[in-house]
């Protein structure tokens, strides 16, 4: 029998979660046999995840209908959802999370997308899901905008698990990175423990490959020469690589560090780097291009069900994170040169990320708002 490529990075100091929730799945044992046979060891959700689950199926309809009659508004109805959801996936996981001593078994639930520019609401928000599922082994999401910055300091140092998302840019990383340091920090101070604080830093991956190869592509056709139109064309599908190869360089300087270090003697744990937005979205490159190049220690790797599916298949394990880091500086490089400027490409896709994020809240709730209205009438009610 053949070893399942899934769980061969297990041995590599990778974590292989699920980008995707869904009733019917946690119910009918098909998370359950994910966790048995493939080795995953925790789950992501976010608003357009949920969109998905709830508005695209069925498999909400009699909980939705109880609520209704129960005189839920609409934002409630989502969230009584959502939470059972997010219970009863920390419930599968825990077994994981009681035997890797709070080091994994992790499922994660977001704020409200709309709350992404507003530091107290976010704090406000956060404070009141990790109170209301009630489970250890959670994540509370949090966009890293520049207002989400305070928020996930603040909400550490009271002892809550942060997942910070939306993560684009080796800068913002490295920021969010001290706001964990930052949150420690003052637990220490208050004199309590930091061996269960839990965090992870989830860098997106595929989006920085398609919108940086459309400027690429935009740029072959008036290329000066042969050599710079070589060029252009070698740069295609290799900016997101880079740029998560190159964050994961700065995640090992900061947690080698002497700030970490001096928390690492009361308990402290690395936020380790979670690789979001790994299925590829392009049809030229490997289906498992994003797994197979970003594997290494103290990371995880968050797979939709076909990326999952494919490495199951036909994964390459092995140890590929710390390669081609000169390549990597070349990236860069001949990005700068070509006047493709990173910072303002990352910083574009962080507001299209809370955009679409946001959109898809709003359609949800709409979608919702429709079946109350049904489940309301007296017709309906009979």
């Amino acid at each position: 029998m053949s070893t399942n490529p899934l769980r061969v990075l297990n041995t590599m100091g990778q974590s292989v979660w699920f980008d995707y929730i869904r009733r019917r799945d946690l119910l009918s044992g098909h998370i359950k046999s994910l966790i048995d046979n493939d080795g995953v060891s925790g789950i992501t959700s976010n608003p357009s995840i949920f969109e998905k689950a709830i508005a695209g199926s069925n498999d909400y309809d009699e909980s939705i209908r109880k609520l209704v009659e129960e005189g839920e508004d609409t934002p409630l109805i989502f969230e009584s959802l959502e939470v059972e959801d997010i219970r009863t996936a920390a419930d599968l996981f825990r077994p994981t999370y009681d035997a890797t001593e709070g080091r994994d078994g992790f499922v994660s639930i977001e704020v409200a997308p709309t709350l992404a520019r507003d530091t107290q609401g976010t704090i406000a928000d956060a404070r009141r899901l990790w109170s209301k599922v009630d489970r250890p082994n959670i994540l509370v999401k949090v966009p890293g905008t520049a207002e989400g910055l305070p928020a996930i300091e603040q909400l550490l140092s009271e002892g809550i698990n942060i997942n910070i998302t939306l993560l684009f840019a080796i800068e913002r990383y490295e920021e969010v990175a001290m706001a964990y340091l930052g949150g420690l920090e003052k637990l220490v101070r208050a004199g309590k423990p930091l061996n269960r604080i839990a965090s992870v830093a989830s860098f997106f991956v595929s989006r920085i490959d398609v919108l940086t190869d459309q400027y690429v592509e935009d740029r072959i056709p008036t290329a000066k020469n042969a050599e710079e139109k070589k060029r252009l064309e070698w740069l295609e599908g290799k900016t997101a690589i880079a740029n998560a190869r190159l964050a994961y360089l700065k995640f090992k300087e900061i947690f080698s560090g002497p700030r970490f270090q001096a928390l690492a003697k009361n308990g402290a744990r690395v936020q380790r780097m979670l690789w979001a937005s790994t299925g590829t979205k392009n049809p030229k490159y490997s289906d498992t291009l994003y797994i197979d190049t970003l594997i290494g220690p103290d990371t995880i790797n968050t797979m939709p069900v076909a990326s999952l599916e494919a490495y199951r298949d036909h994964g390459n394990p092995a140890t590929r994170i710390a390669e081609n880091l000169g390549e990597a500086h070349e990236v860069m490089r001949f990005l700068a040169e070509e006047g493709i400027d990173i910072a303002a490409l990352t910083k574009k896709l962080e507001d299209q990320g809370v955009e679409s994020f946001t959109k898809d809240y709003q359609k949800l709730l709409t979608a919702l708002a429709e079946k109350r209205r049904q489940y309301s009438s007296p017709l309906t009610s009979r």
